[in-house]
């Protein structure tokens, strides 16, 4: 019995475990203490670098293991003793203020930005204060912001060109590269999520490629770092309604973001009338948007984004348009009765896992997958009358792949980067056409029809590896190549090499000098030779019967600038550029549906310069760009079918402009905050598009100013903010074409918007923001 009672008395049972914040990471010099079941500490520790800990208890029992450290909350597990001993615990402790969360995904964001330099190019940013600044704020259409940077054109259907380019934008979200959707009248992403909207032009290092005219660079709201909630409801003139809301914020280690908005107007698409009131014009559009992200410790997190974007069109109707065919049975159809509609989809979504390694290294790896389709359905009787022919079209891509960027800081004065980008593309191409055969050179009066279904393949493979050297203090040279395959219509390849200077010679003074070697694939929709050879001997056939297979471009870009601080506040700059072209890829379009098709010139050039200002002093923000440009092909060698034989022949040898060319653009703007009112007001100028033979000649020029005031108001008792808007869409009421044309449908004129009245309220609720917070 004394043995027995020596032995229990001297057994010591052994309790372990590791203390740990939210994000997985131990914490050091945490006090521990063990309680029995009367709440009597009878044993004491603390954790170590690594956050682990041990204590020894001489009886079996349940017993309370308490963590405490300041800046954490209490943490408290029960543990049970037994004669096996105890299982290891973990203790997590919940820090008392977000700060490390926080801290945690502004290093994170940080080492995402490192991916993704522009170092060499030119860079415009709207920043979130700026997008709201603007006269509609954040109800402003993403194309209609972009606008607003240098050297961009404005076109029909929401449609921009930068630096001379026929769209060939890329657009990335929190740095990775969405797939290429079709084009179509709505704008699929909006400056609502945004927490800033970015246009990088110029020479792009080497991770950029494939569509290099522009890229829109959307860095996301953040539920973590936005935690907000609002309600907006906004409308006015021309039948429109655009509700529309925003939430964020974050639990432990899970934060998000969600947004949706609609839109209701009468005036969706550029009408064919210049007064304000369109016949058929009625645009239902819907949007969604969510991030979504969790940290699976401090140095990684696995984020999504999704989106949506649903929009339904009439085309506008053209009244008082002479009839041209004759249908069987119908005598009389008046053009403005006309009623052809289009219905848009797209869906995005993009997984990423991003993360650093030490110090020195950073990653991203992100699939991603698009899906877009669009719907043309025709007036059948009207078209065939006064198009002579109508087509119900559907088109639909899918594409779907993956995008590795790294970036390693280990060596002195150098970054080296290295990634890759995969993207696997099906168009479904589904057109049934009614039209009339033409027999001894009169058209018939009862219709025929086709039935045309295709599908096309294309595969991309990219890889690029770049070094951005610091050559001296003042001194920087980003140099590197990519490398791209395209496997579609074409198969083709290209090795790119990529070299930009930098150089700050004082404070304030910025030059920048580059060379890039570019390749861009055609788009992936394509009317081949056998859809136009159905045609032949009908009213709708194309003007000529070449269709040669589009194929990529190639190209020599040279890019030169400067920027410099005047005085505080004042910034000047000026860039210039040159591109030569082999197989210039332009788009034109054929049918009454807005589907654009590719076409090659044989050689291109492109050239211009672009000059950008701003100041900012005080309550006043001030800024004004203006760009020249010019934008030449000759030889069209596919798609053929566009042009007329005669512009055929005057086109292989001339060098014209492409039809969405303008000579000079300009954007201006000037907001000024007084006694807590945002007054605002903003312009485009244009010189006009080209239009006539073989683009010879252009629009007349067009000015377009909106204005707009908000107001800011604290509720009391925390009850939250209202902010009210009031804005004015082209202020002077400047009648003008975006694009001339004839007939019905989308081939007549298409006039720019005319005065409209506008005005919104907008809650942010009272559990987000402190009342009066201005946002970021």
């Amino acid at each position: 019995m004394a043995a027995n009672l020596k032995t229990s008395t001297t057994t010591k049972y052994r309790i372990t475990g590791v203390v740990k914040d939210a994000l997985g990471r131990p914490i050091k010099q945490a006090a521990i203490r063990l309680q029995a079941s009367n709440g009597r500490v009878v044993a004491h520790s603390s954790s170590n670098d690594a956050g682990e800990f041990s204590l020894s208890v001489g009886a079996r029992g349940a017993y309370a293991v308490v963590a405490t450290k300041e800046g954490f909350k209490t943490a408290t597990e029960i543990v049970t003793v037994s004669t096996k001993g105890a299982a290891p615990l973990v203790l997590a402790m919940e820090a008392e203020k977000e700060v490390s969360l926080k801290v945690a995904a502004t290093r994170l964001n940080k080492a995402r930005n490192s991916l993704s330099p522009d170092t060499g190019g030119s860079k415009y940013t709207f920043s979130e204060q700026a997008i709201q600044q603007l006269p509609q704020g954040a109800n402003t259409p993403l194309n209609q912001v972009i606008l607003q940077a240098p050297g961009v054109a404005q076109d029909s259907y929401g449609q921009i060109h930068v630096r001379g380019d026929h769209a060939n934008l890329q657009y990335r979200i929190n740095g990775v590269q969405l797939p290429e959707g079709i084009t179509g009248f709505g704008q699929v992403l909006s400056p609502r999520f945004a927490n800033s909207i970015s246009l990088l032009t110029g020479v792009l290092p080497a991770q950029f490629g494939l569509r290099t005219a522009g890229i829109v660079d959307i860095k996301t709201k953040d539920g973590l770092l936005d935690n907000l909630a609002d309600v907006d409801f906004y409308g006015g003139q021309r039948g429109t309604t655009q509700p529309s809301f925003e939430y964020g914020g974050s639990k432990g280690n899970f934060s998000y973001f969600v947004t949706g908005q609609y839109l209701g107007t009468d005036r969706g698409v550029e009408p064919p009338t210049p007064g304000p009131t369109a016949i058929h014009d009625t645009s239902n559009q819907g949007a969604g948007f969510g991030y979504f992200s969790y940290f699976l410790n401090s140095t990684m997190r696995l984020s999504l984004i999704t989106g949506t974007a649903i929009n339904h069109f009439q085309i506008p109707a053209n009244p008082n348009q002479p009839q041209v065919f004759v249908l069987a049975g119908v005598p009389v159809y008046p053009s403005a009765k006309v009623r052809d509609n289009q219905f848009e989809q797209n869906y995005f979504n993009v997984l990423a896992l991003q993360g650093v390694i030490g110090s020195d290294f950073d990653y991203q790896i992100a699939p991603f997958s698009r899906y877009s389709a669009v719907t043309f359905n025709p007036d059948h009787t009207g078209d065939l009358i006064y198009n002579g022919a109508a087509s119900r079209v559907f088109r639909s891509d899918w594409g779907n792949g993956f995008q590795i960027d790294t970036a390693y800081h280990g060596v002195a004065d150098h970054t080296f980067r290295l990634g890759g980008y995969f993207d696997a593309e099906r168009a479904e191409i589904d057109n049934h056409e009614s039209t009339f055969k033409i027999v001894g050179g009169v058209p018939e009066t009862t219709p025929i029809s086709f039935v045309d279904d295709l599908a096309l393949q294309t595969w991309i493979y990219s890889g690029y590896i770049q070094d951005e050297w610091k050559l001296a203090e003042k001194l920087t040279l980003n140099y590197g190549v990519r490398f791209d395959l395209y496997d579609g219509l074409v198969r083709a390849d290209q090795a790119s090499p990529r070299v930009a200077l930098v150089y700050t010679p004082f404070k304030g003074t910025t030059l920048h000098a580059g060379y890039a070697r570019q390749m861009t694939p055609p788009e992936t929709e394509l009317v081949l030779v056998s859809d136009i050879k159905q045609l032949e001997g009908t009213t709708g056939a194309p003007p000529s019967k070449g269709n040669g297979t589009p194929t990529v471009e190639r190209d020599h870009l040279f890019d030169v600038g400067a920027t410099q601080e005047v005085i505080p506040g004042l910034n000047v700059g000026i860039d210039s550029y040159y591109k030569k072209a082999a197989d210039l890829i332009d788009e034109g379009q054929f049918g009454p549906a807005l589907i654009f098709e590719t076409f090659n010139y044989a050689k291109g050039r492109v050239w211009g310069v672009e000059f950008t200002s701003s100041y900012t002093h005080e309550n006043i923000y001030a800024y004004e760009n203006f760009a020249y440009s010019v934008a030449q092909g000759t030889q069209v060698e596919s798609g053929q079918f566009n042009f007329t034989p005669a512009e055929l022949s005057y086109i292989n040898s001339h060098y014209v402009f492409l039809d969405h060319d303008q000579t000079f653009t300009n954007s201006a703007g000037v907001v000024y905050n007084w006694h807590g009112f945002a007054f605002s007001i903003d312009g485009i100028y244009g010189s006009g598009l080209r239009s006539g033979f073989a683009n010879t000649g252009n629009l007349p020029f067009y000015v377009q100013v909106d204005a707009g005031i908000s107001k800011r108001v604290p509720l009391p008792d925390n009850r939250g903010v209202l902010e009210f808007r009031t804005a004015i869409v082209n202020l002077a009421d400047h009648t003008y074409l975006v694009r001339n044309g004839t007939g019905v449908g989308v081939f007549a004129d298409q006039y720019g918007p005319r005065r409209a009245l506008y005005g919104g309220i907008k809650w942010e609720l009272p559990f987000t923001k402190p009342a009066g917070v201005q946002a970021p």
